[in-house]
């Protein structure tokens, strides 16, 4: 597999983003890593779909891309994406993201729905959540800072999260085809209201359920979940 490192500034904010395949003629993915993630935690994902071209980016505040001291908004995340399908001169795109990456692919589909021809949303709910101050302590004493994962995202970026962050509900219709995944465990992010959520916005979905997973699917029922998004996608 071809792999290479690019940036991008995005309004003096440089991104990063990995890019395999490049001169792959199958249509691209374009990978939303979760709250905590980077681009290089889908390099194993890349290389299964590989000899398809896939785009992972790292948002602010995370792996090798730029930590602001402001700029943490629902808006920002999405022109970050912007940034980065706009430098890889995208036109057609199959668009994946997990957890909070979920919102933010949701507010850049809104804007821009010509250019995804499908979307794949990994177990978070079709909206955009307030992050309490209370949020901010726990996540950062009882998971980044235990687990040693201030590398792939700042302090800094965990609080501008939570300062800059509202609670929106996506609303708008999508008329794409949906692929909806959701863990069955308790600590999964998609309940039943979530799904009538998603119900609202689209009614060409298609549901999968991990029944072995939690929210952290990819932990627990990895070559399943690679084997799912690759089926959904396979004949573009």
């Amino acid at each position: 597999m071809k792999l290479h490192s690019m940036k991008v500034s995005n309004d003096g904010v440089y991104i990063h983003y990995l890019v395999s395949n490049p001169e792959s003629t199958l249509t691209p993915l374009v990978i939303c890593p979760g709250l905590s993630e980077t681009a290089e935690e889908y390099i194993d994902f890349m290389e299964y779909l590989s000899p398809r071209k896939c785009i992972a980016l790292s948002f602010r505040g995370r792996g090798q891309s730029d930590t602001p001291h402001s700029g943490y908004s629902l808006a920002h995340h999405v022109s970050d994406i912007a940034s980065v399908v706009d430098a890889a001169q995208l036109s057609s795109f199959h668009l994946y993201a997990y957890s909070r990456g979920v919102s933010y692919a949701l507010g850049y589909l809104k804007e821009n729905m010509s250019k995804v021809v499908s979307a794949i949303l990994q177990d978070y709910p079709a909206e955009h959540k307030k992050m309490s101050e209370d949020w901010v302590y726990s996540y950062l004493n009882e998971y980044l800072v235990p687990f040693s994962r201030q590398k792939h995202i700042r302090p800094e970026a965990v609080e501008g999260i939570q300062r800059e962050s509202e609670q929106i509900y996506f609303n708008f219709p999508i008329q794409k085809k949906l692929l909806v995944m959701r863990g069955m465990l308790e600590d999964s992010l998609v309940d039943n209201e979530a799904i009538k959520g998603y119900q609202k916005l689209s009614t060409e979905i298609k549901y999968v359920e991990f029944q072995r997973s939690g929210h952290d699917i990819r932990s627990a029922e990895k070559d399943l979940l690679y084997r799912t998004i690759h089926e959904f996608i396979r004949n573009s």
